[in-house]
This record gives C-alpha cells, sequence and structure tokens, in this order.
C-alpha cells in the first residue's frame, strides 16, 4: 500500500481548505501559520499537485484541491468521530448515510421509534447526494437511492413505492382535475433525481405523451412535495415519501392511486464484513421492519 501523507499535514490541508486562511487555520491547529504553509508545500510536494491558489485577495482551492478534499473530508471526519467515541468510553457507535429526501421525510419522524428499541445504540446521521465511501470508513450503513448498481456490496432493497401525481387539494378543486390530459396544460414539478420521470408515468399511465417542459425544476423530492403543497403545480412522487403531507390534507393523488408507476429505489447498502457489527445487525433489523409498516 502507497504511504499515506502524514496525518499534521492532511489537519492542515483540511484546516485551510475550511477555514480559508492559513492564519485563521493556524490558530484552530495551534501552529503558525509558517508552519501550516510549510505542511500544506510538504503535501504538494508529496502528492505533485498545487492545492491551493493564492493572491492578494486570499487563497482559495484549486481543482485539484477540491477533489481531494472531497475523497479525504470524510476520512478525516470518521477519524475525529471515531477519536471522540473513544475518549467518551462509546462502544456502540452507528454511523448511518442516508440520501437527503428520505432521511428528512421518512427517517427522522422514526428515529425516536429506534432509540426506545436500541437505547444503547449511538446514532450518527448524515445526509448527502453523494454515496458514502465505504473504503475511507466514512459509514456502517447508506442509505441509497436510484437504480442499484453498487458492485462488491451487500445491497437490500427497502420497500416497493408508489410513484403518482399530487397535488394540493386546493390546486385540484380550482383546476377541476379529473382527466390525464388536463395536466398538459397545467404547471408540472420536475423532480431531477427521481428515478421515474414524467415521460415514464405518462407513458406507463396514458396514451399522451409527457410535456418537454415544467413550471420549476428541483433536485429533492422534499423540495417538490412542498412546492406541490404550495400549488405551484403538481408534482410526481411517491406516496411513501409523501406519507406525512398526505396524512395531514395538504397533498392528494390527483387520479386514482392505482395510475402509478412502481419502483424499488431505496436500498439499505453496506460492505459484508460490516453486518458482524451488533449494531448494524440491530439497525437492520429495525429498518426493515419500518419498511415492512409501509
Amino acid at each position: 500500500m502507497p504511504a499515506a501523507p502524514p496525518l499534521p499535514n492532511l489537519l492542515a490541508f483540511e484546516a485551510v481548505a475550511r477555514r480559508r486562511s492559513f492564519a485563521l487555520a493556524a490558530t484552530e491547529l495551534h501552529l503558525t501559520a509558517s508552519a501550516v504553509s510549510h505542511q500544506i508545500a510538504r503535501l504538494e510536494s508529496q502528492l505533485g499537485v498545487r492545492l491551493f491558489e493564492r493572491s492578494a485577495h486570499g487563497v482559495r482551492l484549486s481543482a485539484a484541491g477540491e477533489q481531494y478534499l472531497a475523497r479525504i473530508g470524510g476520512a478525516l471526519a470518521a477519524i475525529a468521530s471515531a477519536t471522540e467515541d473513544m475518549r467518551q468510553g462509546v462502544s456502540n457507535s452507528l454511523y448511518v448515510h442516508c440520501a437527503p429526501s428520505l432521511a428528512v421525510l421518512w427517517l427522522m419522524p422514526r428515529l425516536q421509534a429506534f432509540a426506545r428499541a436500541c437505547p444503547d445504540i449511538v446514532l450518527n446521521l448524515s445526509a448527502a447526494h453523494t454515496h458514502s465511501d465505504f473504503a475511507l470508513g466514512q459509514a456502517d450503513v447508506d442509505i441509497r437511492y436510484g437504480v442499484p448498481n453498487w458492485p462488491g456490496l451487500v445491497v437490500e432493497p427497502l420497500f416497493e413505492e408508489r410513484i403518482v401525481p399530487l397535488a394540493s387539494p386546493a390546486f385540484i378543486r380550482e383546476h377541476r382535475l379529473k382527466r390525464v390530459e388536463q395536466l398538459l396544460e397545467l404547471p408540472l414539478v420536475q423532480s431531477n433525481v427521481s428515478v421515474v420521470q414524467w415521460s415514464d408515468w405518462f407513458r406507463a399511465c396514458s396514451r399522451l405523451r409527457a410535456p418537454e417542459r415544467f413550471g420549476v425544476r428541483f433536485d429533492r423530492a422534499q423540495m417538490s412535495l412542498d412546492a406541490a403543497t404550495q400549488g405551484l403545480g403538481v408534482a410526481l412522487e411517491s406516496m411513501t415519501m409523501a406519507g406525512k403531507h398526505l396524512a395531514e390534507g395538504k397533498l392528494r393523488p390527483v387520479f386514482d392511486p392505482a395510475q402509478a408507476v412502481k419502483v424499488k429505489a431505496h436500498f439499505a447498502v453496506y460492505p459484508a464484513r460490516h453486518a458482524k457489527r451488533p449494531p448494524v445487525e440491530a439497525f437492520l433489523a429495525w429498518l426493515h421492519g419500518e419498511a415492512a409498516k409501509g
């Protein structure tokens, strides 16, 4: 295995990248600015790339620096978390990474139940569109959204979702929505990251061709649902993800829920070796139990 750069050099790099200042990074690390500068220079020499662009206006990451930070940032955070767990005597920590909308709309409302079921497990939850890098120790379990293509990992589907057009009751009344063809004259909310697009729904549930223009576009299901709640248009989203919106009466299926595209797009993903850890085993059992409830 190639020798890794000295940890102090990496910590200096991360601090300068985060603070955008050698002086502020030096203060945080209890070093002189000169010492931090030398650590960065040694790291750049070892990597053979320039990590920062320096100017009279300050310092900023180079393109190579941005890429490097994206790769090592999670590893440094994992080291810091593991160190803090050790200091606090925490042995049952669990690190879960999750797709953002699922984390907010589905997982968070259920975490109290997990805390009651597994009071000895300290859960650390993070959320981002990017997948966790298991090689860097960023997570024990990653709950991913998308088309499963993750070789070398255990991939477990969580639930089947029904994707349907959703709108606020007021929007449905105002536009007297009853027929699919009416959608062609109304603003549709586009969810850019959804595995089911409007073209898929129109193809599966009607003989009409989906429009090519949309009123608003979002990169998260949560924002698409909120946009529909606010009357910005009709969203094409999962009834599972919209569970709270539906229960509170903020959204309704525009048509019969039978007119749905069914998919399995959320997965619990992890290396097989992680399943041997009791906290992981307990979390996965609880997760699948919650998913089975719908």
